[in-house]
């Protein structure tokens, strides 16, 4: 009775951060930028942990601009350069226990309980255990080639990405200067870690949920002529495998 009891309560410690795919999403974008999607306001201090780095304020408080898009830290992309804090990376805690990471995200070295809701940070906990991949197996960092199938990638792109992209990749502008013009193509040489974390988990502020896109598909649609119900990019996770969300980076380097 008692091996019993304690298989009982396991299951139910176990059960009560069972992450469903949308909550895993959700945490991914919260990484990115956290305010946007929970619509609430980012501080305006530096945050606490942040001492080696060049920015301020909110900017200092987003997920990646410690952990990097890589979720490497100083180990990865940020290893150098203008986003180097010397703060390590995520990688290490995917697999571990969501409560585990809830523990850490509330401590005093984070502090992200004293702003963000209980459901948020379970997200981003979700996301941390179990959204994740190793972008060492998928990205080239010296060559910052991605290691897919760019052929494959095309194909995947012209019935996911074109509407909004456009087929050659050129229809939206992505510079934050609209005096300048960034493409998809740009990017995802410049930066190949955020754009595959971004194919993953959409742009922060997209308007359609994991559930919602996944009942579309099912019913033969997809986000494909669906731009209007979109503010940002939407999520590929659970959509299509990560093997396929690295051949359209691919076939992105290309354009």
């Amino acid at each position: 009775m008692k091996f019993a009891t304690l298989c009982i309560v396991l299951c139910f410690i176990t059960d009560a951060y069972a992450s469903d795919p949308e909550t895993i999403v959700l945490g991914g974008r919260l990484y990115d930028k956290w305010w946007t999607d929970t619509q609430l306001n980012p501080p305006n201090s530096t945050h606490p942990a942040y001492v080696n780095g060049k920015k301020s304020a909110g900017a200092t408080w987003r997920c990646k601009e410690c952990h990097g898009w890589d979720y490497r830290g100083k180990d990865g992309a940020y290893g150098k350069g203008s986003h180097y804090t010397g703060i390590k990376g995520i990688h290490e805690a995917s697999g571990k226990p969501i409560k585990d990471i809830l523990v850490i995200l509330k401590n005093e070295r984070h502090k992200f309980g004293d702003f963000l809701r209980d459901k948020d940070l379970e997200a981003i906990a979700s996301f941390v255990s179990k959204g994740q991949v190793d972008m060492t197996k998928w990205i080239s960092y010296k060559t910052k080639k991605a290691r897919g199938d760019s052929t494959k990638g095309s194909s995947n792109y012209q019935k996911h990405c074109a509407d909004c992209h456009g087929e050659k990749g050129d229809a939206l502008n992505l510079a934050h200067n609209k005096n300048k013009t960034m493409y998809i193509g740009t990017i995802s040489n410049k930066n190949p870690w955020e754009t595959l974390h971004k194919i993953r988990f959409g742009h922060p502020g997209a308007v359609m949920g994991m559930q919602q896109m996944l009942k579309s598909m099912r019913s033969g649609h997809h986000h494909r002529g669906m731009g209007k119900m979109w503010q940002a990019m939407p999520p590929m996770f659970g959509i299509i495998t990560t093997e396929e969300q690295v051949n359209i980076l691919t076939y992105l380097q290309t354009l």
